[in-house]
């Protein structure tokens, strides 16, 4: 497990706010840090995997206006194959095999709900193994990962070893 400090903490957060800002600024707004050290943090958080910079596509910019979450029971000798099959389709945006009630969790990104009825019922639906299918349609996301914060808890007080 990769350790963090409060400085990755706060050079994270400022990427989340803008993926597109420069190390300059990020050593400007933290005020006591070089733009040399910002960068060999910011290096250090992606060998790490702590980070990836990446663009991310926001599906309502495209007009696929709604989010539907799909749960699937499915024939317990297929489930990798049928959750590698989903993840293929162009409009399923997560896949998870799951442990629990249902064997595999997605989501889908439409332009309307008949939309999202005709994917479920045509494609999915009919894929082989597939038992049974609960949609349910997601107006409102107050969080997901692109807002997830690190926990405190993985925040040590202790200043780490940096290039200055």
């Amino acid at each position: 497990m990769y350790k963090i400090d409060k400085i990755d903490n706060e050079i994270i957060k400022l990427l989340k706010q803008d993926g597109r800002i420069r190390a300059s600024e990020i050593a400007r707004r933290l005020g006591d840090k070089s733009e040399r050290a910002v960068r060999y943090r910011i290096d250090r958080l992606i060998e790490n995997e702590v980070i990836s910079l990446t663009a991310i596509v926001k599906p309502r910019g495209l007009g696929l206006n709604v989010v539907a979450d799909v749960l699937l029971e499915t024939d317990s000798d297929s489930i990798m194959e049928i959750a590698k099959k989903v993840a293929d389709f162009e409009y399923v945006s997560y896949v998870a095999c799951s442990i629990g009630e249902t064997d595999i969790s997605l989501q889908v990104l439409a332009s309307d709900t008949a939309e999202v009825y005709r994917f479920v019922t045509e494609v999915i639906g009919k894929i082989p193994g597939v038992r049974k299918t609960t949609t349910s349609i997601v107006p409102i996301v107050l969080k997901d990962i692109f807002q997830w914060q690190i926990p405190e808890k993985f925040v040590t007080d202790k200043k780490l070893d940096e290039a200055e």
